[in-house]
């Protein structure tokens, strides 16, 4: 099978988001109300051109096989090419069943890899927001005859540590690559996307990648750089990495407003997702909305402020959600005010509390390097007991209920648990399995 092969890693844990990939793979968080993070790779890929997919999951990965299930939203329910979900397995004897590392997981699928026979592949991350046609990217990484060609764009230097940083030259060669480095050398960034020949990319797999921890960043590009033809490709467009909470919540920001970067809108570069089966949205005698993405099912009969509501959210008389993102199906009672707030999927606000208050701007004590600008996070199911004060940089467990609060008012900067969440975060799927989540 002839053509362009399209690879998403899709198994991360994204510990960064904290409580919101607790319960789901990072690829799987909703987004910007109807959206999963994956389905913006998964969109770029057939608007480009490319329905031979592949998708490596592994970290629970049930929700994320729900969604993408045969691929029908994205038109990749083909008899040819189509979507397959490639989920870990055991190879060798004394090999893991496990994905170690990003080249790792692509080395475990080099049958599949052969079995298709594409003449490149790309390789992509399932969990970054962003519009690319990767016609052009394959495009210039034929007319270079480049082995391997590299996706990259500058980020602001005091976030150039999170990212692979490159060095080229005005050709577009690389020369130098170092992966999250402490002092980057400049900010062009690895947009974490490539574009190999298949007979090198076997070829490097085979070579290099049989340790099980090999990615792609210590152990594919350094040496590739050295003895291959790797070329970077530089993209102006619009990309956001939303991994950590503040980027999760800024990009979700970025995207209510009134001329925004990323346009959803745009018919001719469709963004598709699974959709849900749910009534229009309802304003009631109350309800009102100024610069927000409202999704299907909602019911507002409060206020809603530069906030992004997920579907089936219902917002009572009297209450107030600003700077906010309200997951499916949650429940903010009457009176209750939420501030600058992440609320997972069926949270219940009971009536008159306030969430996001003060000017007391503590860090939080588990989560410092997460949460320390206000911004609070409530996970799945909990239940916060009317009358509740929560001010800043809190951390909210699933499941949690009246008795896991020991007073009515919850200091900055600080978690509250439940058994339930300690179970989810403790990182034993099998123990995770066992909730109904």
């Amino acid at each position: 099978m002839a053509g362009n092969l399209a690879l998403i890693l899709a198994g991360g844990r994204g510990t960064r988001l904290d409580l919101l990939s607790a319960h789901r793979a990072k690829p799987s968080v909703p987004f910007a109300g109807k959206f999963r993070l994956i389905d913006f790779a998964l969109s770029n890929c057939v608007n480009s051109g490319i329905y031979n997919v592949g998708v490596l999951t592994q970290y629970l990965p049930l929700s994320l096989n729900n969604h993408i299930g045969i691929g029908k939203p994205w038109d990749l329910d083909r008899k040819r090419g189509g979507v397959t979900i490639l989920q870990p397995f055991k190879g060798k004897p004394g090999s893991t069943d496990w994905y170690e590392g990003t080249a790792h997981a692509i080395y475990k699928n080099i049958s599949f890899l052969r079995s298709q026979n594409p003449d490149n592949v790309v390789i992509l991350s399932g969990d970054h927001v962003y519009k690319m046609d990767y016609s052009q990217l394959i495009d210039q990484h034929r007319q270079k005859n480049a082995d391997l060609t590299i996706a990259a764009q500058p980020v602001d230097y005091e976030e150039a540590s999170r990212f692979g940083i490159l060095d080229a030259r005005k050709d577009l060669k690389i020369t130098d690559f170092v992966e999250k480095p402490e002092e980057p050398p400049s900010n062009l960034a690895s947009m974490g996307i490539y574009v190999f020949k298949t007979d090198i990319l076997l070829e490097v797999l085979e070579k290099y990648c049989s340790r099980e921890d090999s990615d792609f960043g210590h152990h594919i590009i350094p040496p590739m750089i050295e003895n291959n033809e790797v070329y970077v490709f530089k993209y102006n467009g619009y990309w956001r990495d939303v991994g950590t909470l503040d980027s999760y919540w800024q990009t979700n920001q970025e995207l209510i407003q009134p001329v925004p970067d990323l346009n959803l809108y745009d018919s001719y570069w469709k963004f598709y997702t699974r959709g849900e089966e749910q009534p229009p949205v309802k304003f009631r005698t109350d309800g009102h909305a100024e610069q927000s993405l409202v999704a299907n099912g909602s019911i507002i009969n409060g206020r809603v402020e530069n906030s992004v509501i997920s579907p089936g959210v219902h917002i009572k008389k009297g209450a107030v959600v600003k700077d906010s993102i309200i997951f499916n199906d949650s429940v903010i009672a009457e009176k209750a005010i939420v501030d600058k707030t992440i609320i997972d999927k069926e949270v219940q606000v009971k009536a008159n509390c306030e969430i996001g208050t003060g000017d007391d701007y503590t860090p939080n004590q588990e989560k410092p390097d997460l949460l320390y600008n206000g911004l609070n996070l409530i996970a799945k199911r909990a239940t916060i007991p009317a009358g509740t004060t929560i001010k800043r940089n809190c951390r909210i467990f699933s499941y949690a209920e009246v008795d896991d609060f020991a007073s009515q008012h919850v200091a900055s900067g600080t978690t509250v648990t439940s058994e339930i969440g300690k179970m989810i975060t403790s990182g034993d799927e099998d123990q995770v399995r066992r909730v109904n989540i």
